[in-house]
């Protein structure tokens, strides 16, 4: 796979967020920060994009105390202005009010909930604030549908998009993003012991490998497609009958 040159990245990714933010006629950017690679890298993008003009918030449902304490590190070791939202509690009550069970299907239907919970926060304090909503997923994981509609994909703009996970771990090496968050198992962290390669069936490794150069094994090369194609819908626009039908 071809080496990137990460400063003309981290420059390109700059340049191209404080001009969709200008062109929206926002004041800044808020982005949620989980103390994973991809938050990292995002928030401090965002910093350097935008300096002050940026809120990261950190939104534990449930969560790893180890998460939060890593997102602290970052948005203090880069002087990143954060808020801490704990959805705990709001969780829970969706959790009562649809009295969910314990069958595999209501539990990863309801665990799509914690990301959908901080989409709603996300945009409170950009709405507040002028601000555009700015999200962190990769384009390994657009690729796949890896991420819940109207929850992590639910975003203004989307500087990631076109890189892939080890893009995006070298990115996160350039900027010197703790050693701690690079290395951390990537896990979107909807269940305990969840992690995003023992949920997808292949490693990012493959995946990556697959969408830069359309090299993978037989089977490899299915799952993904297989993947792919059950999650189109999350990436089209809206669907709406053309008004040709009606007349």
């Amino acid at each position: 796979m071809r080496q990137l040159d990460y400063s003309r990245v981290e420059n390109i990714l700059i340049k191209w967020l404080q001009q969709r933010v200008s062109e929206a006629g926002a004041s800044g950017v808020v982005v949620g920060l989980s103390g994973g690679i991809d938050s990292s890298v995002t928030g401090v993008i965002c910093k350097k994009a935008f300096a002050d003009q940026l809120l990261g918030i950190m939104m534990p449902c449930h969560s790893k105390e180890q998460d939060t304490q890593d997102a602290r590190l970052l948005a203090e070791r880069y002087h990143i202005n954060y808020l801490v939202k704990d959805l705990s509690s709001v969780y829970d009550q969706y959790l009562e009010l649809f009295a969910v069970k314990e069958t595999e299907e209501q539990m990863l239907a309801f665990a799509n909930i914690k990301p959908r919970l901080r989409m709603v926060t996300l945009y409170y304090y950009a709405a507040e604030l002028n601000y555009l909503v700015v999200g962190t997923d990769n384009w390994s994981e657009l690729k796949i549908g890896y991420f819940t509609k109207y929850g992590d994909g639910g975003v203004d703009l989307a500087p990631l998009g076109r890189l892939v996970k080890t893009e995006v771990r070298e990115l996160a090496r350039y900027l010197d993003i703790p050693q701690a968050i690079i290395e951390k198992t990537p896990s979107a962290g909807l269940w305990q012991g969840q992690t995003d390669e023992k949920e997808m069936g292949f490693t990012y490794q493959v995946l990556d490998r697959y969408i830069l150069t359309g090299e993978a094994k037989p089977e490899e090369k299915a799952r993904i497609e297989e993947l792919a194609g059950k999650s189109v819908h999350k990436l089209q626009p809206l669907p709406i009958p053309e008004r040709r039908l009606f007349l």
